[in-house]
């Protein structure tokens, strides 16, 4: 990794871990299952069934950025096709939690509408991939690999106690898997070539601030919907306005 890669990363690292520190400290909800000792079992239904249908529309997305790749970079159009292989049934390992949990299978999964949180997020990765290219995705896959790096040992630790170490051993093999194949470093691989000009440095930071405003909505939508049950008739409405708000 040369010197630029190295500092940019770490900036970008930087910010990421202010962005984890935001969430804990003003998003509803967000700290509930490294921390909570009674586990709402409404509000991890949804928030897992929601991961397994994020993680299906997003294959959408890496086919995509594939797409494009073959046209404009063949050795990064191979890169992200692995990536995506790896990936590609990740969803199932969160589904299998849910059918030891809940019982429920993968079409009941896959038979529920994605919160609007989550639409507002695929749809600013069709706007991207159409009109300014991939880099917005191949950010979001790194903040997530990067969220998830740093937040999920703890979080399953506490719901290994809660809900039993059996019932969530697809999330914990999710994660576990990440780690050891350093999907990190891979994702941050393939970004770091999207930089073309200077000016692309400022547009991947932009899109990490998006994104970011983009998964505050959704934690905020998944507690409305689960916890807070009487903010949920708004919160279609509010999504939108909390996502600018922390992207300003």
């Amino acid at each position: 990794m040369n010197t630029d890669s190295t500092n940019l990363r770490a900036k970008i690292d930087t910010r990421i871990d202010a962005m984890i520190e935001q969430l804990y400290l003003e998003v509803d909800g967000f700290a509930h299952q490294r921390d909570s000792k009674e586990i709402n079992l409404e509000y991890y239904k949804r928030h897992n069934i929601e991961t397994v249908l994020r993680i299906r529309h997003k294959r959408m997305i890496d086919a995509l950025v594939i797409h494009y790749f073959t046209k404009h970079d063949l050795v990064q159009a191979k890169a992200w096709a692995e990536y995506t292989e790896d990936e590609m049934l990740h969803g199932q390992m969160f589904a299998k939690d849910l059918e030891r949990l809940f019982g429920m299978s993968i079409e009941e999964v896959y038979a529920h509408e994605p919160l609007f949180a989550t639409k507002l997020l695929n749809g600013f990765f069709y706007f991207t991939l159409e009109h300014e290219g991939p880099m917005a995705p191949i950010t979001s896959a790194y903040f997530l690999e990067s969220l998830a790096r740093k937040t999920q040992p703890a979080w399953l630790d506490n719901l290994a106690k809660v809900l039993g170490e059996q019932n969530v051993r697809g999330a914990r093999a999710h994660v576990n898997h990440d780690i050891m194949e350093n999907h990190n470093d891979f994702v941050w691989n393939v970004l770091y070539k999207t930089i073309k000009k200077p000016e692309d440095v400022q547009r991947l930071e932009q899109y990490l601030e998006n994104i970011f405003s983009l998964f505050v909505a959704y934690f905020v939508e998944v507690y409305a919907k689960t916890v807070v049950k009487n903010a949920g008739d708004n919160i279609r409405k509010l999504s939108p306005v909390i996502a600018v708000e922390y992207a300003s």
